[in-house]
């Protein structure tokens, strides 16, 4: 992204936690599954007992990860004025001239059209740049441009 700890809005931050509660839970289910002594049966057992294991491990990287970044973001310092960062709205100008109104944000939640995810091609494109910046991103369809044309806070939800 920017190469530091991005800030989060309030809603990412919730969707975050809710994430990690729930996977947290799913961890504890499946690991509550697992044998603590030497597995007595047939091969079918076994794999079945390995691929708990590796669900548990698996949940374990997610919620790691979900923890990282929401500690990142306890930390981050918010977008600087005028800048494009996570949290911030932006007007953009596409290269056929349209204009849309954007939002910058860390998770999408449901299918929004004004959401670009920080992580996306345009989102990462429009990361630290200000009003007046021509940025380029990749589509399916190839390269593409687009024109800052204002940047503001969303603040927070």
């Amino acid at each position: 992204m920017t190469g530091g700890p991005e800030p989060l809005s309030a809603d990412a931050l919730r969707a975050l936690r809710k994430d990690l509660d729930e996977l947290r839970a799913e961890r504890d289910s499946v690991a509550a599954t697992l044998r603590d002594e030497d597995p007595v049966g047939d091969r079918a057992d076994e794999a079945d007992e390995l691929q708990r294991a590796s669900d548990v491990a698996r949940l374990d990287r997610r919620i790691d990860e979900l923890d990282g970044r929401i500690r990142e973001a306890s930390v981050a310092d918010a977008p600087t004025a005028g800048v494009v960062g996570v949290g911030s709205s932006v007007t953009v100008r596409f290269a056929d001239g349209s204009e849309a109104a954007l939002q910058v944000g860390e998770v999408a939640e449901e299918l929004d059209a004004t959401l670009v995810t920080a992580d996306s091609p345009l989102g990462r494109a429009l990361l630290g740049h200000g009003a007046g910046d021509t940025v380029s991103y990749r589509t399916p369809d190839g390269s593409t441009n687009a024109v800052v044309v204002s940047v503001g806070d969303a603040g927070a939800s």
